[in-house]
Order: C-alpha cells, then structure tokens, then sequence
C-alpha cells in the first residue's frame, strides 16, 4: 500500500534527502520518495505506520500530514513507476554517450586504447563531481545512504566530490596515474558494496551519483557504471606493472 504525505518545512535539496532518509530508515517502510516541489512524501509500506509515528522519526522542522492513499497494485501505477524510472535514467545514460564519444574522439587517430580508458575515467570523474556540487549539502546525506564509508564518517561525504575532482584531473593531465588508479579501486569498490546490497535488499533509494540535482532511482545501472571504472583500473595497473 502506497500514502501521500504532505510535508512542510523543506527548503532545499538537503531537506528533501534528509527526509527520505529517515524515513526510509523507519522499520515496514518499503520505499519513501520525497517531492521538492510539491512538498509531498510517497511511503511504500508492507505494514501500516501510524502518522505520529512518521513525525517522530523526522526532525521538528518538518511536519507531515496524510493527504491520499492508493493502490500499488493498480496497473496503471506500475506502469507509471516503469516509464519514470526510465525517464530518470535517461540522463545518466546521455552522459555516458557523451563521455564515450568524446573519449574515442580523442583517441581514435591513431587509436590508443590506454589513452582512451584515462580520458573516460577523466571525464567520468569531473563530470559526476560536477553534478555533484550543484548541491554540495544534499549530496552527503544522500550519499551515505549507500555507502559504507559514508555512513560511519559523514566527512567522507563531504569530500567526495573533491576526491572525484581531483582524480579526474590527474587522469586528464597524465599525473600520478598508478596512484590513481589505486585509489579509484578503493573507493569505488567501497561504494558498489554498498549499491550491491542495497539492490539486493530490494529498497529503492535514490542514486547520487550524478548528486541530488538529478534525481536518479537507484538500479543496476549504478552496479554497471561503478564496475566498468573497476574493471578499467584494473586492466591498466596490470598493464602498468607487467
């Protein structure tokens, strides 16, 4: 069964994922998503929660209140949720033409495969940090959500998008690449353990990879972006040391 709240107090990108945290955390709670503009909350539940329940587990700032109920079962419903989640994607999926396509250009003539993984994973980074920092207090909160780092120190958070700057210009300008390249497997290899179980747990967060500006559900396309930087680095510090 799926309530619509309305919820008063939110003023920015950082207030809406704040509230889809905490409401998400809550026990029986499938799926909260949390609507900026319209001021509203949708929570997906597999049991019924009482509303003063609900005003608990948000700050004080925030006040929530029941406006409608409907059926998640209802076919156009579901087709609704289908067909948004692939307009949501769509970004993600652009961006990723975007950055192959400029990639190849770069390097087609004559063709270098190394180059071409440096300049993806160059502009990969500085492209993501970039959407990152269009909200640069909402992206933490959204981000630790996911990632295990994240959770436990929440000024790892904050430095994120720094990180994904900084990587991104050493690959573009052929510094300290073997460097990194180590620190890409760390990170990233941290973060998809942490998309890997929240797509196994079945709950639907939202992505902050391209931050909180672009709202993008979290799905195996996550998984796929995450594991072919992975796999990348790899390919190129075996290359690099063998």
């Amino acid at each position: 069964m799926i309530h619509t709240y309305t919820v008063t107090g939110m003023t920015c990108n950082g207030c809406k994922t704040s509230v889809e945290g905490k409401l998400n955390a809550l026990e029986y709670i499938k799926n909260a998503t949390v609507s900026l503009e319209k001021s509203e909350a949708s929570i997906e539940m597999s049991q019924h929660i009482s509303l003063e329940t609900l005003q608990k587990a948000l700050p004080s700032k925030y006040t929530i209140t029941e406006i409608k109920e409907r059926n998640v079962f209802e076919p156009s419903s579901i087709q609704e949720e289908q067909k948004s989640d692939f307009q949501q994607l769509f970004p993600l999926f652009l961006i990723f033409i975007f950055i192959i396509g400029a990639s190849i250009l770069l390097n087609y003539k004559p063709w270098d495969a190394n180059g071409f993984m440096l300049d993806f994973m160059g502009l990969f980074y500085v492209v993501f940090s970039f959407f990152k920092f269009l909200d640069l207090k909402g992206f933490p909160e959204s981000f630790k959500m996911y990632d295990p780092v994240a959770k436990v120190v929440p000024v790892y958070g904050w430095l994120y998008p720094f990180i994904e700057l900084a990587l991104g210009l050493l690959f573009l300008m052929r510094i300290q690449i073997s460097m990194a390249l180590v620190i890409t497997l760390i990170i990233l290899s941290i973060t998809t353990i942490g998309v890997t179980k929240s797509l196994l747990s079945k709950k639907t967060i939202q992505c902050a990879c391209l931050g909180t500006a672009l709202k993008l559900p979290m799905t195996k396309a996550t998984f796929i972006e995450n594991s072919i930087m992975i796999v990348m680095a790899v390919i190129m510090l075996l290359k690099a040391y063998n």
